[in-house]
């Protein structure tokens, strides 16, 4: 996220503010059928407790998780 380039602290706690806003949109499971989650991601839940995983599949999205570890340097 480019949270810094608009003033916002890169904390786990703005990280699932902007998760629930874009995971509550209105009518969002029109539009996407899938999300790649974070592990970070799998275990927040929403203002109300709710799970992000519950979240999106009430929606009718499938939450999926990002396995890898990143890009690492070749030696």
């Amino acid at each position: 996220m480019c949270g810094d380039r608009a003033g916002v602290d890169n904390t786990e706690t703005n990280r699932r503010d902007w998760r629930e806003l874009l995971y509550t949109a209105p009518d969002l499971g029109k539009y996407i059928s899938g999300a790649i989650m974070f592990e970070e991601t799998l275990y927040q839940s929403s203002a109300d407790g709710k799970p992000f995983v519950d979240v999106l599949r009430e929606q009718g999205i499938m939450p999926g998780i990002k396995v890898d570890g990143g890009l690492e340097a070749s030696l």
